[in-house]
């Protein structure tokens, strides 16, 4: 063999084996970094990354924009996949196209990706939450708690932190809501107090805009989207002189929002969460889109997860229960 063929040849062996060296990376995109509910996500999914033996790349992504540029640059880091929650779920046939320009394999989280006509995307395999199926579980710990308390249903004015333009948010209210008028509950005891983000100063703001146009209840019980929306609900009630004895709220999400409130010394208002898994939302997801991409196994269309009601005197088991 010429000189110049194996000399060739050798630096070609060495460029495969250095390549080969490179590790894998599967991309985590998140709409809202700063939430302790994707904070525990990435945790999770660095968990995956380790026993896997894969290189996890997190990004935040607060808008189309952004969550654009973010799938170019994994791209440019030769990744192999992502996944993603979205800052808007319509933005699902853009992220496809994405992804598929790029040879990307991509699954979602949490929120379901869907089209134009507001269809989920075939293409993208999803892992998230039955929102109503949860949203009636906090409508039955408010029931329990209530009748525990000795309220009358006719009496109570239950506020309804809404943020319908997401589905997943409009079928965890309705869901409570829906479970509380089964009960009884008279429908027109039932407030909404649309907020503007999903945050709890938005949720505080929408609850005090509620609390002040009626004012003739003088109980009241709340929930929303996550922990955060019933946390803005309970600090506007006690912003308002409604204390903890007149006031019980159920969230979403098992987050450190609400485990702060468990720890403090004196219970306040904020009752108990319904505890949902980011580490199967975190962990499985990241571990799904590598195996994907790397032995061909799609993950399952759709997964859909539960939760269970954690209250004070419950969270420390249940979350070492949940890794947590």
């Amino acid at each position: 063999m010429p000189r110049r063929t194996a000399l060739a040849l050798t630096l070609l062996a060495a460029s495969w084996s250095l390549h080969a060296a490179e590790p894998v990376k599967i991309g985590f995109l998140v709409k809202q970094a700063e939430e302790p509910w994707f904070q525990d996500e990435w945790r999770f999914a660095e968990q995956a990354a380790k026993d896997k033996g894969f290189t996890l790349v997190k990004i935040g992504i607060p808008n189309g924009e952004k969550m654009m540029a973010a799938i170019d640059n994994l791209a440019a880091q030769k990744a192999v996949g992502f996944v993603i929650c979205a800052p808007d779920v319509k933005l699902g046939v853009a992220v496809n196209r994405a992804a598929k320009r790029h040879n990307l394999k991509v699954m979602s989280v949490d929120d379901q990706l869907v089209d134009g006509a507001g269809k989920p995307v075939a293409d993208i395999p999803h892992m998230g939450i039955s929102g109503y199926e949860i949203g009636k579980q906090v409508g039955a710990g408010l029931l329990a708690e209530m009748k525990a308390r000795g309220w009358k249903l006719d009496e109570v004015g239950v506020l309804r932190v809404a943020f319908d333009q997401l589905p997943t948010a409009k079928d965890r209210t309705l869901g409570a809501a829906d479970a509380l008028k089964a009960a009884g509950v008279p429908a027109a005891n039932i407030v909404d107090a649309p907020q503007a983000k999903t945050d709890t100063e938005s949720a505080f703001n929408a609850a005090n805009i509620a609390f002040t146009k009626n004012g003739k209840f003088k109980r009241w019980v709340a929930f929303g989207l996550n922990d955060e929306a019933a946390l803005g609900a309970v600090r506007a009630a006690e912003g308002r002189g409604i204390k903890a004895d007149a006031m019980l709220a159920i969230g979403i999400g098992g987050s450190q929002t609400a485990m702060n409130e468990f720890t403090k010394a004196t219970p306040t208002a904020l009752f108990g969460t319904v505890l949902i898994s980011p580490k199967r939302h975190g962990y499985e997801t990241a571990a799904a889109v590598y195996d994907w991409a790397t032995t061909g196994k799609a993950p399952a269309p759709l997964t859909l997860t539960s939760g269970v009601l954690m209250t004070r005197q419950n969270q420390v088991e249940l979350r070492r229960q949940m890794g947590l």
